[in-house]
């Protein structure tokens, strides 16, 4: 008995056909899941881009307004002292230990104190500007030794005194770039409590932290400006911890070190730098008698030069003719 061995081709063919249509739907379905998902991708990928262009955007107009954030009460980056009140006794914590020096204090008690010289009032007030840099030692002896008499004469109307923060020493405080921060936080209180800049000034002087050490946070440094009685603490506080007037700070240090207005060329070099009338003063900064001395020089010279009319010769009698 034979079998048929042939092969049934139309059913062979039409499961084929099947196969080949399935692979081809499943081919398209993971083709379609690609594009699905390639497309998600790149959505996501948008987004992230948008939302990172976004923060940069927003960190970059941050900084920038803060960069671009100017003290309305500076003048040529200096703040003249409108009132200069509010200060501590400036020798109660002198100590002779090269740092600052005490007044006649070598002097019996019964000694006649010798009375300070002071500037004329006759003349214009004699114009005295204070370049400082807040971790300076010396400027630290400076305000010292002369914020007693610098009071005086600006209460008297003797002297106009203008302090200039600078940032000089930006790199001595452990990275926290407390010059920096001082110099703005300076102009935060020059700018919204400026009856209170000179007793801020000379705060932030006397309790001057260590070269080296990472000087005060911006807390605390709010908070000795609050200390000084500022009549609007909070908004004190914000532009200090904000760090406001920081990017004008560095501004006007690069100013000052390629030059000073008003003056034939001098640029600032160290701190403190003090000019009067701008005449650079370069005697002990730690001396008040000295400095007082060289205060009245200049301004007896100033008045001298303005005040004392040049003398104009006597007309010449005519000669009578011989009759």
């Amino acid at each position: 008995m034979s079998h048929d061995q042939t092969p049934n081709l139309p059913a062979e063919n039409a499961r084929r056909e099947a196969v080949r249509e399935k692979a081809q739907q499943v081919k398209a379905r993971q083709t379609r899941a690609r594009i699905v998902r390639r497309s998600l991708a790149t959505i996501g990928a948008v987004a992230v881009v948008a939302v990172g262009a976004a923060g940069v955007t927003y960190a970059l107009s941050s900084r920038d307004g803060r960069s671009q954030a100017l003290p309305d009460a500076a003048t040529d980056d200096g703040f003249v002292v409108t009132a200069a009140t509010g200060i501590a006794d400036p020798q109660a914590a002198q100590t002779v230990d090269g740092n600052a020096s005490t007044l006649a204090a070598e002097a019996t008690p019964s000694a006649t104190v010798e009375p300070t010289p002071a500037p004329t009032t006759t003349a214009a007030p004699v114009d005295i500007r204070v370049y400082v840099d807040y971790l300076s030692t010396e400027a630290r002896e400076f305000q010292i030794a002369n914020a007693e008499q610098l009071s005086k004469w600006v209460s008297q109307d003797a002297a106009a005194l203008t302090y200039y923060p600078v940032a000089m020493l930006t790199s001595k405080s452990n990275g926290t770039k407390y010059s920096l921060r001082a110099a703005g936080a300076a102009a935060c209180v020059a700018t919204h409590a400026s009856d209170k800049f000179f007793a801020f000034n000379h705060e932030l002087l006397i309790s001057q932290p260590a070269v080296d050490s990472d000087g005060y946070s911006d807390e605390k440094l709010a908070d000795m400006a609050q200390a000084t009685g500022v009549t609007d603490p909070d908004t004190v506080r914000a532009c200090i911890e904000d760090e406001t007037f920081t990017g004008w700070a560095k501004a006007a240090t690069d100013r000052a070190i390629k030059g000073l207005p008003d003056t034939k060329g001098q640029a600032l070099t160290a701190t403190p730098t003090v000019l009067v009338n701008g005449t650079p003063y370069v005697g002990r900064m730690d001396d008040p008698k000295e400095f007082a001395q060289f205060v009245l020089t200049v301004d007896s010279n100033a008045y001298y030069s303005t005040a004392t009319p040049t003398p104009t010769p006597s007309a010449t009698p005519s000669e009578t003719p011989a009759g």
